[in-house]
């Protein structure tokens, strides 16, 4: 694929990823202000308690298998259907498991509803199993468009059907059903359209060469997810729903603000990298467009949202949500480096490192669960939201110490490319701080003063400044604006 095709379908799955991901930010966040006011922090608890389980099965499942078939340049209609038919069999044997093992994990969490929830909302491993495969074929053939438009409308059926059972006190289960449809509707949509069937057939051969590649990006996913939610487990244990309600409504207000942006960029960018993975130079400059690109729209959000959040957390979700606050703040600041993961990450998988990736992935996931599992123990949640912040920065250096080591884009570079935005957005975040004391007014007009000031310092220095980062997000969005120009003048004429 020549650098002219290639640089075109990136930006136009640059254009629908976003369009599709900023859609459902949009949905996310009619969800959370409207559910939040109709249920309990306990109902989000329940979900948040069992979600280790969720997320770990499904990882299981995928096995790898979804990265191998995009880092394949030229997977075969064998290699498609095996993997097909090896994440279904093994969601089912998993799904089993799980319906076994729910009364105990209720029992461990001091919560019998818990037995029944994991039992409905495991069918969500077997319909994802069917999928899989599918999704991953529109990734590798940049067929973003299709994608963006099934996951949008499938967001949206959910949240309508899901506010109505709230509204109808189902509690808990509306939640259920919303991670229900949410996997269901893309599942029919793709295998309505995408017209690809599996042949009966598993090929052991395959199975080797994927699964060579995909074993490594397995164990290091399962170790990732784990140490990723076990504070989760740790919550739902040590104290109650309520309060893992609270730390769930800060930890996915969080994680919709920390990784819209990057989960944009990473669904385009990791089949970019595997295509460009045999020139090392086109890959440090694609790492280093996409990386700063990150870092400055992301870094002044999550300095907004730290210096917001109070009326923000009141605003959209009532007084009954407050003690979310203190969590969500320090969350943001671990937010700043989850941002970056992620596109480092991608690039050693695109290059088949696999094996180093879990060999180093081990080290730092269990270095960080340490960080929580210890600040837990000694200083209770204050303790452990401290360790998250370190166990993110950790992954952050560690990813960027792969890439320079097999990449060639050296650590220091990288640290000093990504400096000048950081400490604009912590002069933007200290003056907005500042003059915040001495506002007069009350909490709302204070914010609306306080987010106008931010955003002026910090697009004011980086223009005056003449940040490279700025000309380069400004690039990303010029389709959409040169597309929105001529459908305009289209319609004048």
């Amino acid at each position: 694929m020549d650098n002219n095709s290639l640089k075109q379908k990136a930006v136009s799955g640059v254009l629908w990823t976003s369009i599709q991901r900023f859609t459902q930010v949009f949905v996310s966040f009619i969800s959370g202000i409207v559910l939040a006011r109709l249920l309990e922090p306990e109902d989000y608890g329940c979900i948040g308690m069992l979600s280790i389980f969720m997320l770990i099965s499904a990882t299981f499942i995928d096995g790898g298998f979804g990265s191998a078939l995009i880092q394949k340049k030229r997977p075969t209609q064998d290699d498609y259907s095996t993997v097909f038919f090896w994440n279904l069999g093994l969601s089912i044997i998993i799904y089993l498991i799980l319906f076994v093992a729910a009364p105990y994990i209720a029992l461990f969490y001091r919560t019998p509803i818990l037995c029944k929830v994991l039992r409905v909302q495991g069918c969500v491993l077997i319909i994802n199993a069917l999928q899989t495969v599918q999704s991953n074929q529109l990734n590798k053939q940049f067929k973003f468009k299709k994608i963006a438009i099934t996951l949008t409308s499938a967001a949206i059926i959910s949240l309508i059907v899901t506010i109505w059972l709230a509204y109808k006190g189902c509690g808990v289960w509306a939640l259920v059903t919303q991670n229900i449809l949410v996997a269901l509707i893309p599942t029919i949509v793709y295998w309505a359209t995408n017209k690809w069937f599996p042949k009966l057939v598993f090929s052991l051969q395959s199975f080797k060469e994927l699964f060579n590649f995909g074993f490594y990006m397995l164990l290091t996913s399962l170790v990732s997810t784990t140490v990723n939610n076990i504070q989760g487990l740790l919550i739902g244990r040590i104290y109650n729903p309520t309060m893992m309600g609270y730390y769930s409504k800060a930890h996915s207000t969080e994680k919709l603000s920390s990784q819209t942006i990057s989960q944009v960029v990473s669904q385009v960018s990791y089949p970019l990298y595997s295509e460009i993975q045999d020139s090392r130079e086109r890959m440090v400059i694609a790492i280093k467009k996409i990386t700063s690109s990150i870092a400055f729209l992301t870094f002044p959000l999550m300095f907004l949202l730290i210096l917001l959040a109070k009326p923000l957390f009141i605003f959209l979700y009532s007084e009954k949500w407050v003690e979310s606050i203190p969590y969500f703040q320090m969350l943001c600041l671990a937010g700043l480096a989850i941002c970056l993961q992620s596109a480092n990450s991608q690039t050693i998988a695109a290059i088949g490192k696999s094996k180093v990736m879990f060999r180093w992935g081990l080290f730092k996931q269990l270095l960080g669960v340490a960080f929580v599992i210890i600040g837990l123990l000694l200083f209770g949640m204050k303790g452990m939201l401290v360790g998250m912040v370190m166990k993110s920065w950790l992954i952050y250096i560690v990813n960027a110490s792969l890439v320079s080591t097999h990449i060639g884009y050296k650590l220091g570079r990288q640290l000093l490319d990504l400096l000048p935005t950081m400490l604009l957005a912590i002069g933007s975040f200290v003056i907005s701080w500042l003059v915040g004391k001495f506002l007069p007014f009350g909490m709302y007009p204070n914010a609306i003063i306080l987010f106008v000031l931010f955003l002026l310092c910090y697009l004011g220095f980086a223009t005056i400044l003449k940040f490279e980062a700025l000309n380069q997000s400004i690039d990303m969005l010029r389709p959409l604006i040169d597309k929105v120009k001529k459908k305009n003048k289209h319609n004048n004429e």
